[in-house]
């Protein structure tokens, strides 16, 4: 499905929510919010944020409908595409290893979730394991620490010298022979436009949206599913539009 959230001080809630994740289904959520309106007076002028993934329908459904609006794409999301490259180069190292029959690979196996976690969330025994694995010269070693000091980037105060940082840690990556994080460097390449507007508004992010995604989930597995989408439709509305309640409703004492 396709869910829109509004995100503002005070008010979040569902706003709509639509079958399928195609460039119509949330172009449908645009129709709804002009319905009757037009020219100036269409309601989708007045967005004045977006946060979205880089999912291609949507972006082009928001840069039709949202001209007006700073357009931020989620961080949640950039560094889970960061995350999704180093764990694609652990996989093609350990493969490599494993086919080579060198001795590193018993030390790599069970270790995809130290390279994925925060280091604050690490156990005693997994640093120690971790320490030992970043003394080897591998390329999920070079992926890593590419990783860890991308983290930085979400530090600066100063789009300008976010850009410079983004820049060298751009070129840095792309001398490290790592397909998988020179593959992630294109595309933040291609939309880096989009990456630095974070800058703009920092407050906004899809984490708050992955909370209300995760009630939604809940939504399902209380209901043990729906047999139709429409009832699906109703049940998110009651659980997560922040609907108002009827005077009349009754109330336990």
């Amino acid at each position: 499905m396709t869910l829109v959230y509004q995100i503002d001080d005070g008010c979040v809630r569902l706003l709509h929510a639509t079958t399928e994740r195609k460039e119509k289904s949330l172009i449908s959520f645009f129709a709804m919010l002009n319905r009757g309106r037009v020219g100036i007076n269409k309601l989708s002028n007045g967005i004045k944020y977006v946060c979205s993934d880089m999912w291609r329908p949507y972006m082009n459904a928001i840069g039709r409908w949202c001209r007006n609006a700073v357009h931020v794409l989620d961080r949640f999301h950039i560094k889970k595409h960061l995350n999704e490259a180093v764990d694609q180069t652990r996989r093609e190292t350990l493969a490599r290893l494993k086919q080579k029959g060198k001795g590193e690979e018993l030390q790599l196996r069970g270790s995809k979730y130290l390279f994925l976690k925060n280091k604050e969330k690490l156990s005693s025994s997994q640093i120690l394991q971790l320490q030992t694995l970043l003394k080897i010269n591998l390329p999920i070693v070079r992926a890593y620490l590419l990783k860890e000091d991308f983290d930085r980037f979400w530090e600066y105060s100063s789009s300008y010298w976010a850009g410079k940082f983004l820049k060298k840690w751009n070129a840095r990556t792309m001398r490290s022979k790592v397909k998988p994080m020179k593959d992630f460097v294109r595309m933040l390449r291609r939309h880096e436009s989009l990456v630095m507007n974070w800058f703009q508004c920092k407050w906004l992010s899809n984490g708050i949206v992955e909370g209300l995604n995760n009630k939604a989930k809940t939504v399902v597995k209380r209901s043990y599913g729906f047999r139709t989408a429409e009832g699906l439709k109703i049940a998110l509305y009651h659980n997560l539009g922040n609907l108002p309640e009827p005077e009349v409703t009754h109330r336990f004492w």
